[in-house]
C-alpha cells in the first residue's frame, strides 16, 4: 500500500508542477470565473447609464467614467449579501472600491444591453 502512494506522488507532484508552469505561461488564471469577476466583466462590457443623483455626485467628486471603470469597477469588490443577484430581469448590485480598505461604494442595476448606476458615495 505504502508503495502505491509513493508511485501515485512520483507522477503527481510534477504533473501538478508542469500544469502550473504551463497554464502560468500562458497567463491562464481561474479568477475569471468567480463571481465577482464574473458581475464586473459584464458590467464593464455593458452601456453605462447614470441616474441624475449618480451624475450629480460624480460630478460633485470630481469622477469621470474613465475613473469609474478603471479603478471602482475594475478594483472593487461586489457585497453580495447586499445585493439582489436574483432579482428579474436586472439584478442588483452594491459594489466597494477598491477592495483593500474600501473609499467608494457604487449600487447599480446590471440588465441584458445596459448597466445603471444609480448610486455612488465616498465611505469614510
Amino acid at each position: 500500500m505504502l508503495r502505491k502512494f509513493k508511485f501515485y506522488f512520483l507522477g503527481l507532484i510534477p504533473g501538478v508542477m508542469l500544469v502550473f508552469f504551463i497554464l502560468n505561461k500562458k497567463g491562464a488564471s481561474c479568477t475569471g470565473y468567480l463571481p465577482n469577476s464574473r458581475v464586473i466583466a459584464e458590467t464593464l462590457s455593458k452601456n453605462f447609464i447614470y441616474k441624475d443623483n449618480f451624475s450629480a455626485e460624480m460630478r460633485k467628486l470630481n469622477l469621470n467614467e474613465k475613473f469609474l471603470r478603471d479603478s471602482i469597477l475594475s478594483e472593487g469588490f461586489v457585497d453580495f449579501e447586499r445585493s439582489n443577484a436574483q432579482k428579474k430581469p436586472c439584478p442588483t448590485y452594491t459594489l466597494q472600491a477598491p477592495e483593500d480598505n474600501p473609499k467608494y461604494e457604487i449600487t447599480f442595476e446590471k440588465c441584458e444591453k445596459a448597466a445603471t448606476f444609480t448610486t455612488i458615495k465616498v465611505l469614510k
